[in-house]
């Protein structure tokens, strides 16, 4: 029996139906965790389990359906006698605040809304439920970027960085914000707005950096989030099912290339309790058991990734963690995380060359970055012992305002003061000032792609040929989950081919989507590719360079340049500022597998097939 969540007469989505799940290791899963609440409450009593006190409500993309969300999780709240605590989103959240952060959004324009977020931001609204998420590959980076560590977007909605790790309530909460590719795993976060036409992509793309302060923390995770799934979950669920309902992943799955290498050495590594993902726009259940350590017993995963926020889908879950009593009931710090985080601020460099974490090799004199006992007790100290999270929220940039549209203001960029405040707490370094400061500094890094416009841009995927992948087996250059309900980047250059040509010339119109263009050469597209659709040609490695280093943080001063030559003011998005811009030149893009002088017998440009056009308003048609 399905049951479906009804709000003001639409339905929204469904809850879980407890489905059983088989563990292709040979055992069956135990998914009781997965029954609707009642039921599952039935069950505890029959096998006289103790009842859990703490209710997380698990939500997949959320694409700005603020509102639904909420309003979902009110009629659960009422439909169940229950009280949810917290709810946690799996990414494409998309704070977006006015018009200017829509377009720095990675999507096509004609996907471009301003949903409800802003309502949140501006006051009009307040989360009724306190809401902790990560960031996907549909985000204002813009906004984002100003909260490299986390912070606040709006009361009650807390964002958690790059990378990052709270406790609520004495449940531990981990995450980490994007989707792996291998051609920026091993970059910096240089990116810095205006964004230009790689740069909007790769801004998202998580890094090993991250990955690895996350891989220092040795105490137990009780809840983790990423975006993307861990490559090769799929084994400990019920793989049919899900290929039943993505008929499009089949060739992945066989050939063990669907999701992130990353998120599985974090897999493997933090063993958390509750592991929740999304991107790929189904529900999918799964448990995995971990070889044991030592003389510990083995640890399990269970692992839940979630659809996206539209009517029929199945894009929320409560589940049921056991608190710790006597935990703040306020947000908190995690002095472990905080304590790697200052241990390894000296390593953060804003640059796009090659970066390797340090390693046990003979090379490096510290290698190690955990946190010791005494370490967490200078953080705690630091902080005068206060854990809790100031609730310190504070606007940045205008909010959008119904009555008076700006559809040509340009996107703010500026320093945030919670992070400001943070960092001279702590003694980091501000990530995003840090880049700002270096892209004034450091013009070559965009003249980099022209260099490389001679190159196959499939071949610039796959690093350089001295610097071979962390991931001997990792084949993403050839596959990472394409799925046809994502936006894809070349429907955006396809409607313009369509609708912007006139007599043979490109029109000006429709080009403040997107902010100044890098040489065709060194565009990205950030599609999901599926086997099928991807050149062989991946595999082959482009000629070796020169990387050129820059200073150490520690000797950049943390002060950004004069908002006359690199920040607009956050706060003069006038009329007349954004009638009198002249909207740079759009180049479109070459599409994938086309290098330069490659042959056309039609004289054309080749052209991609447009998939689910209408996937924000039109209801689920693949229903197994």
């Amino acid at each position: 029996m399905r049951a479906t969540h009804r709000c003001k007469g639409v339905v929204f989505g469904r809850d879980a139906n407890g489905t059983e799940t088989k563990d292709l290791r040979g055992s069956s899963a135990d998914l009781t965790w997965l029954l609707p609440l009642r039921q599952a409450k039935q069950t505890n009593k029959q096998t006289n389990t103790k009842q859990t006190d703490m209710k997380i409500a698990v939500e997949g993309c959320c694409h700005g359906e603020l509102d639904k969300i909420y309003e979902t999780i009110g009629y659960l709240e009422r439909k169940e006698g229950i009280k949810v605590d917290v709810l946690l989103c799996c990414g494409d959240f998309q704070a977006v605040r006015n018009e200017g952060d829509l377009k720095c959004m990675a999507v096509p324009p004609k996907y471009r809304h301003m949903q409800t977020f802003y309502k949140y931001y501006s006051g009009e609204k307040k989360a009724p439920v306190l809401t902790i998420f990560i960031g996907g590959n549909h985000e204002a980076s813009n906004h984002l970027q100003e909260l490299p560590y986390g912070g606040w977007v709006a009361p009650n909605i807390y964002y958690l960085g790059y990378a990052g790790v709270v406790r609520y309530r004495g449940v531990r909460i981990g995450g980490l914000s994007g989707i792996f590719k291998t051609h920026d795993y091993r970059k910096g976060h240089y990116e810095f707005p205006p964004y230009n036409q790689e740069t909007l992509r790769s801004v998202y793309h998580i890094r090993n950096s991250d990955v690895f302060k996350l891989k220092q923390i040795r105490m137990p995770i009780d809840v983790f989030m990423t975006h993307d799934w861990p490559r090769g979950i799929y084994h400990y669920g019920s793989t049919e099912q899900l290929l039943r309902k993505k008929k499009f992943l089949r060739d992945e799955v066989e050939s063990g290339t669907l999701g992130s290498p990353a998120a599985a050495e974090l897999l493997n590594h933090l063993q958390p309790g509750y592991w929740f993902s999304a991107h790929l726009h189904v529900k999918f259940a799964a448990m995995m058991q971990h070889e044991a350590r030592g003389n510990a017993a083995p640890k399990t995963t269970k692992f839940l990734s979630l659809d996206k926020c539209l009517p029929h889908r199945d894009f929320l879950q409560v589940v049921e963690i056991a608190d710790r009593p006597g935990s703040s009931e306020k947000l908190e710090y995690d002095p472990e995380w905080l304590a790697i985080l200052k241990a390894t601020t000296r390593l953060q460099k804003p640059s796009p060359n090659i970066w390797h974490p340090p390693e046990n090799n003979g090379l490096h004199s510290r290698w190690d970055y955990s946190a010791s006992e005494e370490a967490m007790m200078e953080i705690v100290s630091a902080l005068n012992g206060e854990l809790c999270i100031p609730e310190n929220f504070s606007p940045t940039v205008p909010a959008y305002d119904p009555s008076r549209p700006q559809p040509h203001a340009p996107p703010a960029y500026c320093t945030n003061p919670q992070t400001t405040e943070f960092c001279a707490t702590l003694g980091l370094v501000d990530i995003y000032a840090l880049a700002g400061q270096s892209t004034q500094n450091s013009t070559s890094w965009r003249e980099e792609g022209a260099n490389e416009e001679e190159e196959d841009e499939d071949n610039r995927s796959s690093g350089s040929v001295d610097e071979p992948s962390e991931y001997p087996t990792d084949t993403s250059m050839l596959s990472n989950s394409y799925n046809p309900d994502e936006i894809t980047i070349e429907d955006e250059w396809e409607e313009e081919e369509e609708e912007e040509k006139d007599g043979g010339e490109v029109k000006m119109t429709g080009t403040d989507a997107v902010v100044p263009e890098a040489p065709v050469g060194a565009q990205d597209s950030d599609r999901d590719s599926s086997p099928q659709r991807e050149a062989v040609g991946r595999l082959v490695l482009p000629p070796p360079r020169t990387a050129s280093e820059i200073d150490e943080p520690s000797d950049l001063p943390l002060r950004l340049p004069p908002p006359s030559t690199a920040f607009s003011s956050c706060f003069s998005q006038t009329s007349s500022e954004e009638e009198g811009a002249t909207p740079p030149a759009r180049v479109p893009k070459r599409p994938s597998g086309e290098t330069k002088g490659s042959f056309n017998p039609t004289g054309s440009t080749p052209r991609i097939k447009r998939r689910n056009q209408t996937i924000y308003t039109a209801a689920d048609n693949e229903e197994s």
